[in-house]
């Protein structure tokens, strides 16, 4: 009998641990992923990244913060997002190929002469344009009307001459306190 009943207990134990691992994989797969992203670089090539993350993920029901930073905070600068640019000079990735061969590339140098900025900046919205990524305004829009928050770091902005009134409708000024609350609890913490 002792055996019988050892068995008994056993399986009634195997049953309940198994049911608890069902239970256990319903609350993970229902519980809402947190994506915290800082944002540090302003130029046209370094605000894609956040913003197409960040658009991604509030796509797929996740919660998502990001923080602007120092130059950052030109992404979500009303003045400042219309006008981001590639520089081709010192950008370890520009000028890029001039043919399918990588090799062959445009001497560095050639990214100093006057108008290159522009040339490059056309040339990359050219690239977003035909591979159909869409302009950075509608990134931020999806993201802020999938509930998405955009926060501008309130340190970096008194050190930017960055003031409210700069920022594009629905950015949050908030300390690095309030971010790293938010962030403490992501799922993916990611620094651009």
């Amino acid at each position: 009998m002792d055996i019988e009943l050892e068995q008994r207990v056993n399986e009634l134990v195997a049953k309940r641990l198994a049911e608890i691992e069902i239970e256990k994989a319903m609350q993970d797969a229902q519980r809402v992923k947190r994506l915290a992203l800082v944002a540090s670089k302003g130029s046209l090539d370094m605000a894609y990244p956040p913003l197409i993350l960040a658009s991604t993920a509030v796509s797929l029901g996740w919660e998502v913060g990001v923080f602007f930073t120092f130059y950052g905070l030109d992404i979500v600068n009303k003045y400042k997002l219309p006008k981001l640019q590639v520089a081709p000079i010192g950008n370890p990735a520009m000028p890029p190929p001039i043919s399918a061969v990588p090799s062959l590339q445009v001497p560095n140098i050639v990214g100093m002469l006057p108008g290159m900025t522009p040339m490059a900046t056309a040339m990359m919205k050219s690239w977003f344009h035909r591979a159909n990524i869409p302009p950075l305004q509608d990134l931020i829009e999806v993201t802020r009307e999938g509930g998405g928050k955009l926060y501008a770091c309130t340190t970096t902005m008194g050190v930017m001459g960055v003031n409210a009134e700069n920022l594009i409708e629905g950015v949050e000024c908030r300390g690095a306190a309030a971010f790293l609350e938010f962030a403490a609890s992501a799922d993916v913490s990611l620094f651009i």
